[in-house]
């Protein structure tokens, strides 16, 4: 889809948002809204799957790192942390090309998915909320999110009415790295037509860290010196990243329709070779919009599509040494049933194209063109004290390159039951298979991957990965009590991994490493619960804790880069004004490692902040932060770096925000 479609769609868009058509029936009440994994209404407290949403106000004090740092600590949730500069997340042990991460419900179409040191063309301060779905969520976005899915949401085009003039403004400094963040969001409304205009703009240094960069358990492998036990830094750990866009949409009764534009220029350090940095430049526009209508079953039609250029460049000193490129669309129509009685539903299209071409030393990949076109169906039916829901998506994905061509039809279902035996109960089963086509790494590479340090082979005669998953879902909320907890299991048939052969690449010195199929068995838990012990209008005492684990294993072993066990407890307290938290975070070993991976050491992490908002505008708040109090080596299983570049140490962070 070309630029002038996207155009055309947003313009389409604003002339039909004319008067408002009647509803079948009036909607339902519900506590907050989940916008991803369904077109229609459905409350955090009635999914069957496991939800997490990060709001805005969590933004705005979150460390100002990558999208898979910012959502470390959820439950289910780590990073695949490369460095300050690059980090996506990784859900229930799964990454890469098995977790998707969208944008306001559309893919990225960049290439982060291919390398964990390639940046996520989003920043998260740009988002004004950022969803999170663990487990298969691919009914309607493909395979891609059979582990899982990252919206980020950035509100860039108005879909509501704004009166005057509203915004945010934000600034901070942090300790851990010279850091400076500043950034700033404004919507503007004149009659039905709204505007947005938005900017983001971070530095920071290279890192420090309480020990040396590599850690004990390598150097003991390598058979080098024990590495020393003072502070450092990590060397080429910097970042400078700026994000701006704007956006227009018009807003009328029967919904809306708009368009943005934003510029993503960063560059950063990695760690793992000392002269290598990397430049990343995006361009995109995005379609969006709402229609009421009147067609059969429908009342409603949500629209969007993106369109992106993307480039990567790697520079080895001066010179540039790889480049990375990708452009192409996604547009998705979904066509939305009136609730009645409880019965709500949606009928979906989707489709892409996107176009990767690597150039230089490192191409291991080579140009590629992937499209993809799929039609879903989601139904539930919410009866109060039962209800059950379930869906179906057929897609059809095609990978063309000067390698080879493979073409995959892919069938994904799911279903689903819950009750509600007391008030304030909720309890869900979700059954569900999905169906995943290789991507164009897993076919077609071939060459040296300094950032893996592996020489990695593709198999063009993969077959589809399909995993069959349970998931049961607790919710519990009724006074002082809050409590979130699942239990999941997975069976991958045709899991795709990376399989060691112990022959290293005579030119590069990287061991040999083919893409191979196996079976697979991933089982866990995630639990949140918070209890408040005390309250007095606004001022409370509550006490908060989280806990996760999952275990993985293949033919081959043990799943590679599992995440060990974590809990978490925090104490906060709201004091009318201010708020404050002591958070304590404790991490265990991983010695349960594949085939050539190092086990790594436990860490605790205490954590503290206190936001204050001591004047009569209380959009005003101050901000201070402290992480990793205790300078704990902290090193993170799930990161390729974990030996060579542990988790920053003590950092103290202050900050202003204004939102009005």
């Amino acid at each position: 889809m070309p630029k002038t479609a996207l155009f055309a769609a947003a313009g389409v868009l604003a002339l039909i948002a004319g008067p408002a058509l009647a509803a079948d029936a009036a909607p339902r009440e519900v506590s907050e809204v989940v916008v991803t994994g369904a077109p229609y209404v459905v409350s955090m407290d009635s999914t069957t799957t496991a939800v997490n949403v990060v709001r805005r106000d969590d933004l705005d004090t979150a460390a100002p790192g990558g999208l898979g740092d910012v959502l470390s600590g959820l439950p289910g949730v780590r990073s695949t942390f490369f460095g300050p500069g690059a980090s996506r997340p990784v859900i229930r042990g799964l990454a890469g090309p098995r977790v998707l991460v969208l944008t306001n419900g559309v893919g990225m179409i960049d290439a982060s998915a291919l390398s964990p040191d390639h940046q996520v063309a989003t920043d998260p301060q740009e988002a004004e909320r950022i969803e999170v779905l663990r487990g298969p969520s691919a009914l309607a976005y493909g395979g891609s999110a059979i582990g899982g899915i990252v919206n980020i949401i950035d509100d860039r085009i108005p879909s509501k009415v704004v009166d005057g003039v509203h915004g945010r403004m934000l600034a901070s400094a942090s300790s851990v790295d010279e850091g400076q963040l500043a950034s700033a969001a404004f919507k503007a409304g004149i009659g039905n037509w709204m505007v947005s205009i938005d900017g983001l703009r971070k530095t920071s240094e290279d890192y420090e860290i309480p020990v040396g960069q590599i850690s004990r358990r390598l150097a003991a492998v390598e058979g080098l010196p024990e590495p020393e036990r003072s502070g450092t830094k990590v060397v080429n750990s910097a970042v400078e990243l700026s994000a701006y866009g704007a956006g227009v949409s018009y807003v009328g009764s029967r919904g809306y329709g708009g368009l943005s534009i934003k510029k993503t220029d960063t560059t950063y350090g990695i760690a793992a070779e000392e002269d290598v940095t990397i430049g990343l430049e995006q361009t995109r526009v995005d379609a969006q919009g709402e229609i009421d209508i009147d067609l059969g079953p429908f009342d409603k039609v949500k629209l969007s599509a993106g369109w992106a250029d993307y480039t990567h460049t790697e520079f080895e000193g001066d010179e540039v040494g790889t480049t990375f490129l990708s452009d192409g669309w996604e547009g998705r129509a979904e066509f939305v049933q009136p609730d009645r009685n409880g019965w709500q539903g949606a009928v979906g299209v989707q489709a892409l194209l996107r176009n990767f071409d690597a150039v230089g030393e490192e191409a291991l990949i080579p140009k590629t063109k992937i499209t993809e076109q799929g039609v879903f169906t989601l139904q539930r039916l919410d009866r109060d004290s039962w209800g059950v829901e379930g869906g179906l998506r057929l897609d059809r994905r095609q990978l063309d390159s000067v390698a080879g061509e493979r073409d995959f039809t892919n069938i994904s279902a799911s279903a689903g039951l819950f009750v509600r035996p007391a008030k304030g109960w909720f309890l869900g089963l979700s059954a569900s298979r999905t169906s995943r086509a290789p991507t164009e790494e897993e076919l077609f590479s071939e060459g040296a991957h300094p950032a893996t340090q592996q020489f990695e082979v593709g198999d063009a005669t993969l077959a589809k990965e399909i995993s069959y998953a349970l998931d049961a879902t607790v919710h519990y909320s009724a006074g002082p009590w809050s409590v979130d907890a699942h239990l999941f299991g997975v069976k991958y048939d045709g899991f795709i991994d990376l399989e060691a052969t112990g022959v290293d690449d005579p030119d590069s010195g990287f061991q040999i490493y083919n893409f191979v199929q196996t079976d697979a068995e991933f089982y866990g838990t995630e639990f949140e619960a918070s209890y408040r012990l005390w309250e007095d209008g606004d001022r409370s005492f509550s006490l908060e804790g989280a806990a996760d684990y999952v275990h993985g294993e293949t033919d081959l072993g043990p799943a590679v880069r599992i995440p060990p066990w974590s809990v978490t407890g925090r104490a906060v307290f709201e004091g009318g004004w201010w708020t404050g938290k002591l958070e304590l975070r404790q991490v265990g070993e991983q010695d349960r490692v594949a085939a050539f991976e190092i086990p790594t050491d436990s860490y605790r992490m205490l954590n503290a902040s206190l936001v204050m908002r001591p004047f009569a505008d209380k959009g005003l708040k101050v901000f201070v932060d402290a992480r990793n109090i205790n300078d704990a080596e902290a090193r993170e299983h799930a990161s390729f770096l974990k030996d060579l570049a542990p988790l920053p140490g003590r950092s103290f962070r202050i900050g202003a925000g204004y939102t009005f």
